[in-house]
């Protein structure tokens, strides 16, 4: 099937984010680095009426509600990610118990409802939560476009491993946005 907007959905992973764990600073700053192009995708979003799914770890909540996940989760370090990348009420917001944005959650049911199967997807962490989410959307015959300068990992290495594996196995089109 041909990629165009109305067949499309931006999903943003784990982007509500305390950074508090062994290499959370790292996460941290090349997130920072690629914040002004997640930005710019949001906007995209935004202005083509394209669906924006939220998914992200529940922190031991287990209640898909995104303010209380943002309380939590908001501190110096995560602040500004947060406050440019929180969803609204316009937006989808779904809780994962793991990696995948697909594992244990509502997302294929969802994205079946919204007749959608193109996939932007932006998040952190690249090398774990979105390599896992792209191995799930291949396996379901989703399109990707996983931009390199929408993602980010601890290690810039271990980012671009993933990228390469989503682009070479996943046949994801991970062209910058």
């Amino acid at each position: 099937m041909e990629n165009s907007l109305d067949n499309t959905v931006v999903l943003f992973v784990d982007v509500i984010n305390d950074f508090d764990f062994i290499g959370g600073e790292r996460l941290q700053k090349h997130t920072e680095e690629m914040l002004p192009n997640m930005i710019n995708l949001r906007k995209f979003a935004k202005e083509n009426d394209i669906p924006t799914i939220y998914i992200n770890d529940h922190y031991g909540m287990w209640q898909a509600d995104f303010n209380k996940i943002i309380d939590y989760c908001k501190n110096e370090r995560s602040e500004e990610i947060i406050d440019a990348l929180k969803p609204d009420h316009h937006d989808y917001f779904l809780i994962k118990p793991q990696h995948s944005a697909f594992f244990q959650t509502p997302l294929q049911s969802l994205l079946i409802e919204l007749d959608r199967t193109h996939l932007i997807i932006s998040g952190i962490a690249g090398d774990i939560c979105i390599l896992f989410t792209a191995k799930d959307a291949y396996m379901y015959q989703y399109n990707m476009h996983i931009p390199q300068n929408c993602m980010a990992s601890e290690e810039k290495e271990n980012n671009e491993y993933a990228l390469y594996l989503m682009h070479s196995v996943m046949k994801a089109d991970i062209r910058p946005f």
